[in-house]
C-alpha cells in the first residue's frame, strides 16, 4: 500500500513540479518586465491577483475541497452510481451559483476590497486606481477555479491524480503568453497580465470536462440540493477558516507590507513564491494524495490503516522538507539573483527578496506538517477542531506580525508567518495523539536524529560552497547558473550519502496496510 501511495505522490509531485517550473520561468519574465522597488504596477498587479487567490484557496482547493472530499469519497463508496451523479449535480449547482454571486459582489466592490486588503494604497492614487482595475478582470477567475477545484476533487477520489496536479501548468502558460504577446499592445503589462488570468480559468476548467467524461461524472447542475451538499456546507463553514490560515495570514501580512517600501509586496510575492516550490511539489501532493486515502480507510472504519497512512505521510515530510528548508535558506540570495536578477530587477531587489526567502524557509516543514495533519481530521469529518486550532496560530501571527514588523520590516512579515505554521502544526499533532488517532510508529527518534545530522552536514557544506553573496550579484547569468546547478546537485548528493551512511534505509520508510476482513 505504501508503494501505491508513493507512486500516487509521484506522479501528483511530478506534475506539481512541470507547474512550478513554469511558474518560475513565468515570474523570471514578469520580474524582468516589471521590477519590484522601482515600479508600482508590479505591486498593483500582485496585491490585485493575492485577491482572487486568496478566496481561490476558501471557495477552491481549501475549505470546499477538505469538505467535499471525504463526503464523495464516502458515497462513491458506499452509494450507487445514481446518487453519486445525483450528489455530484446538486453540489455543482448550488456552488456554481454561490460562486456566482461572490463573483458578481467581488467586481462591483473592488475599491472596498483594496481598500480593506491594501489600504496602504489609498495614498497613491495610481497605485490605487490600477489595483481596482486589474481585481476587476481577475476576480472572475474565482469561480472558473473553483470549480476546476471541485473537479480534482472528484478525480482525486477516483485516483486520477495526474490531470488535476498538471492544470496550474495552463495558468503559468497564459500568463507568459499574456506578458510576451499581449502587454507590448497595451502598452501595460499590469493589465495584460489580468486579461492572461482571466483566460487561464477558462482554459483549466474546459480542460477537466474529457477527463470528468470517461468517470461519467461529467453532469449537468441541479439546484435542488440534497442531504450531502448540506453536509458539505455544514463541514465547509469551519473549514474555510481552519485550511485558510496561512492564506489569512498572507493577507494581514500584506494590509502591513503597503504601508512599507514600495516593492515590500513583490519581494514578499517572489520569496513566497520560491518556498511555494518545494512546498507544492512534495507538501501539497502529499496532502492531496492521502485526503481521499484516510477517508477510505475512516469510511471503512480501519483506524490502524488510518494511523499507520499518517505516520507514513510524516516520515516523508521529515526526510524531504528538513533538507529542503536548509538548502533553501542557504542558498536564498544565490538561487534570487540567479533566477530574478534580470531587467528591472535590481541588486537591492534580490538581497529584500533573499531575506524574506530565509524567514518564510524557516517555516517550511510546518506549513508542511499542517497540510498533512489536518485531513486526519477532515477525513474524519471534523473540520472544527482544525478552525479553532488554526483561529489561535492566526491571532498569534497578527501578534507576531505586528510585534516584528517594526524591527524587521517585510522580513518580519514572512517570519510571523513561519513561527504561527509551527504553532498550528504542534497543536493539530498533540490533538492528534491525545485523542489516540495517530500512533507514532516504532523508530521515530532514530529517524529524526539521521535527518538532522546529514542536513546539517549539507548544510556547512553549501555554506562553504556559495561564497559571497556580492560574487554572485556581479556574476554573469550563465556563470550563476551554472554554479547554483552544481551546488544544488552537491547537496543532495551529500544530504542522502549522508543519511545513508547514518543507517537511514528504506524499510524505515514504510508500512504494510492491515487487510480488511
Amino acid at each position: 500500500m505504501s508503494h501505491k501511495l508513493l507512486q500516487s505522490t509521484a506522479v501528483t509531485a511530478g506534475n506539481t513540479l512541470l507547474s512550478r517550473i513554469a511558474g518560475l520561468v513565468r515570474d523570471i519574465l514578469l520580474a524582468s518586465l516589471m521590477g519590484a522597488s522601482t515600479n508600482v504596477s508590479a505591486d498593483a498587479f500582485y496585491m490585485a491577483f493575492r485577491i482572487p487567490n486568496f478566496f481561490r484557496r476558501i471557495f477552491g482547493e481549501g475549505a470546499f475541497s477538505q469538505a467535499f472530499v471525504p463526503v464523495y469519497t464516502e458515497y462513491h463508496s458506499q452509494r450507487s452510481e445514481q446518487e453519486l451523479r445525483q450528489f455530484t449535480a446538486q453540489m455543482l449547482g448550488v456552488f456554481g451559483g454561490l460562486l456566482l454571486l461572490i463573483t458578481i459582489a467581488g467586481v462591483l466592490g473592488a475599491p472596498w476590497l483594496v481598500r480593506v486588503i491594501a489600504y496602504g494604497y489609498t495614498s497613491d492614487p495610481e497605485k490605487f486606481a490600477l489595483t481596482v482595475t486589474i481585481l476587476r478582470i481577475t476576480f472572475p477567475y474565482l469561480m472558473f477555479i473553483s470549480l476546476v477545484a471541485m473537479a480534482a476533487g472528484i478525480l482525486n477520489s477516483h485516483r486520477r491524480f495526474a490531470a488535476a496536479a498538471f492544470t496550474p501548468v495552463l495558468l503559468n502558460l497564459c500568463l507568459i503568453a499574456a506578458a510576451l504577446w499581449l502587454a507590448p499592445r497595451m502598452g501595460q503589462p499590469a493589465l495584460a497580465l489580468g486579461w492572461g488570468v482571466l483566460v487561464a480559468g477558462v482554459i483549466q476548467l474546459l480542460f477537466q470536462f474529457p477527463f470528468l467524461l470517461r468517470l461519467r461524472m461529467l453532469v449537468w447542475p441541479s439546484f435542488r440540493g440534497g442531504v450531502g451538499v448540506v453536509r458539505v456546507f455544514r463541514q465547509m463553514g469551519p473549514a474555510i477558516f481552519g485550511s485558510s490560515v496561512s492564506q489569512i495570514n498572507i493577507v494581514v501580512n500584506s494590509i502591513l507590507a503597503s504601508f512599507l517600501v514600495t516593492g515590500s509586496v513583490t519581494w514578499l510575492y517572489y520569496s513566497d513564491r520560491l518556498v511555494q516550490l518545494p512546498f507544492g511539489v512534495f507538501g501539497i501532493a502529499l496532502a492531496t494524495v492521502i485526503l481521499p486515502g484516510l477517508s477510505q480507510e475512516h469510511a471503512e472504519k480501519s483506524e490502524k490503516n488510518f494511523s499507520d497512512m499518517l505516520d507514513w505521510a510524516l516520515r516523508w515530510v521529515a526526510l524531504i522538507m528538513v533538507p529542503a528548508t536548509v538548502g533553501l535558506a542557504v542558498l536564498a540570495e544565490p538561487i534570487v539573483a540567479t533566477l530574478f536578477q534580470h531587467g528591472n530587477f535590481n541588486a537591492t531587489d534580490v538581497v529584500m527578496t533573499g531575506r524574506a526567502v530565509i524567514a518564510f524557509a524557516i517555516g517550511l516543514v510546518g506549513l508542511v506538517l499542517v497540510k498533512v495533519l489536518a485531513p486526519g481530521f477532515y477525513a474524519r469529518h471534523d473540520t472544527a477542531t482544525p478552525a479553532r486550532v488554526a483561529a489561535a496560530a492566526f491571532l498569534a501571527n497578527i501578534v507576531l506580525s505586528i510585534g516584528l514588523v517594526f524591527p524587521l520590516k517585510h522580513v518580519g512579515l514572512a517570519l510571523a508567518i513561519s513561527l504561527s505554521a509551527y504553532l498550528n502544526a504542534v497543536a493539530l499533532f498533540v490533538i492528534l495523539r491525545r485523542r489516540n488517532i495517530y500512533r507514532p510508529g516504532p523508530g521515530w527518534a532514530a529517524v529524526i536524529a539521521r535527518i538532522v545530522v546529514a542536513s546539517a552536514i549539507m548544510g556547512v557544506v553549501l555554506s562553504y560552497g556559495k561564497g559571497e553573496v556580492a560574487a554572485w550579484l556581479n556574476a554573469a547569468l550563465w556563470d550563476r547558473v551554472f554554479r547554483l546547478t552544481l551546488w544544488i546537485g552537491i547537496g543532495i548528493g551529500v544530504y542522502f550519502v549522508s543519511v545513508l551512511i547514518l543507517g537511514m534505509r528504506p524499510a524505515h520508510l514504510r508500512w504494510q496496510e492491515v487487510q480488511r476482513s
